[in-house]
C-alpha cells in the first residue's frame, strides 16, 4: 500500500456540536477517526500529523507557509498528502499551495465536511475516505475532495453553506468523479520538471467590490503607498462605471501612477473577464489593467500575492499573472 500522510489543521470535520459554539476538539477527532473509520488503514498506510488547529477564517498566508513547509520537508517519504481544513477558505488555501508548488509530481488533496465527524449525519467520513484513496492515485495537483467530486483546487469556490454539494469550479471540468468507480479525467496536470517550493505571499493587495453608487471619495482611505495591487470585483465581463462622478478610471490612473497593479475579476461566476468588449473595459485595458479571465475570485488573490512576493519588475509580473502557472486559466 502507498504511504499518505493526513494532515489536520482545523475546520468543522473536526468540531464539538455538543460544546457551547461548537467548539474545536482535536482530541475528540482523532479518537473518532480512529474508532469510526478503521477502514482507512485498508486503503493506505496512513500517517496523521497536526500542523495547527484553526477555524479556517483565521487561516492566513502564514499558515499556508507552514502547510507548504510541512509537505515541502517530508515530500520523498509519503506518496500522496491530505488536508483537513475548513470549508469557508479551502478554496484560498488550496489555490496558494498550487501556485507554492511547481511541477508537483504528487497528489495534495484537500477536503473536510459540512458536518462534524462527531455527528451521525456526517458527510465527513465520505469525503475523508474518497480524498484518502484518491492520494493513492496518479493526481499530481493539489485539489479538493468534497462530495464525490474531484475539484482542481484553484478553479474552485465555495457555493453553499448548508449543503453536502459545498464547491462548484465554474468554468472548469471535474478532475474525478467518484461513483462505484473513480472516473479520473484526462486534463488532469502532469509535471514538466523537478519540484519546486515557493511558499511565501505578499499580502499589501485591496479588494474593492464595485456596486452602484459606490462613492469613489471613499477610496482615497486606501494608502496606495502599502498596496501593490488592487482588484476590482466588476460587473458582467469587467465593465465599471465611466461617467460622472461614480467614474472608477481617475482611481484606476491613480493607483497605475503609484506603481499599484490593477486586476479586474467579475461579480459573475461563469465565464471570462474580457476588456475589449466595451468601452470601460478597453480604458481599464488602455491604462494597464490587467484581466483575470476566468479565474476564480480566490485564484485571482493567491495568484496575485505569490508573484508580488516573486518580486518581479512590472512587465514580468504581468506576463506571469496573464499565462497559467498551475492550470488556472486554462
Amino acid at each position: 500500500m502507498k504511504n499518505i500522510l493526513l494532515l489536520q489543521t482545523g475546520g468543522t470535520i473536526a468540531m464539538d456540536p455538543k460544546s457551547e459554539g461548537a467548539e474545536l476538539n482535536p482530541e475528540k477527532w482523532a479518537e473518532l477517526l480512529y474508532t469510526e473509520i478503521p477502514e482507512l488503514n485498508e486503503i493506505a498506510n496512513l500517517t496523521v500529523q497536526k500542523v495547527f488547529f484553526e477555524d479556517s477564517s483565521d487561516v492566513n498566508r502564514h499558515h499556508w507557509k507552514l502547510l507548504c513547509d510541512t509537505i515541502h520537508s517530508q515530500y520523498t517519504e509519503y506518496d500522496g498528502f491530505v488536508i483537513l481544513h475548513g470549508t469557508d477558505t479551502m478554496s484560498y488555501t488550496a489555490s496558494a499551495l498550487s501556485f507554492a508548488f511547481r511541477n508537483l509530481a504528487k497528489p495534495v488533496i484537500f477536503t473536510g465536511s459540512q458536518v462534524p465527524m462527531s455527528k451521525i449525519r456526517s458527510d465527513a467520513r465520505r469525503n475523508l475516505v474518497n480524498a484518502v484513496e484518491l492520494a493513492t492515485w496518479p493526481v499530481p495537483e493539489v485539489a479538493i475532495c468534497f462530495n464525490d467530486h474531484l475539484y482542481r483546487g484553484n478553479r474552485s469556490t465555495k457555493m453553499s453553506i448548508g449543503d453536502f454539494d459545498a464547491f462548484t469550479s465554474p468554468n472548469f471540468p471535474l478532475l474525478a468523479e467518484i461513483g462505484i468507480d473513480i472516473v479520473l479525467a484526462d486534463h488532469i496536470l502532469k509535471p514538466q520538471g523537478e519540484l519546486s517550493c515557493y511558499p511565501d505571499f505578499d499580502d499589501s493587495i485591496h479588494v474593492v467590490k464595485l456596486h452602484p453608487n459606490l462613492n469613489t471619495k471613499l477610496l482615497n482611505c486606501i494608502d496606495l503607498n502599502l498596496t501593490r495591487a488592487i482588484i476590482l470585483e466588476a460587473f458582467g465581463s469587467g465593465n465599471i462605471p465611466v461617467k460622472g462622478e461614480y467614474n472608477m478610471l481617475p482611481f484606476v490612473e491613480k493607483c497605475r501612477k503609484n506603481g499599484c497593479h490593477v486586476i479586474i475579476t467579475s461579480q459573475a461566476a461563469y465565464d471570462a473577464v474580457n476588456l475589449d468588449l466595451y468601452t470601460s473595459g478597453k480604458a481599464l485595458k488602455q491604462r494597464g489593467a490587467l484581466s483575470a479571465g476566468k479565474m476564480t475570485m480566490e485564484a485571482t488573490i493567491t495568484k496575485t500575492m505569490h508573484l508580488l512576493k516573486m518580486g518581479f519588475a512590472d512587465d514580468q509580473f504581468n506576463s506571469q499573472f496573464m499565462g497559467s502557472l498551475a492550470g488556472e486559466r486554462d
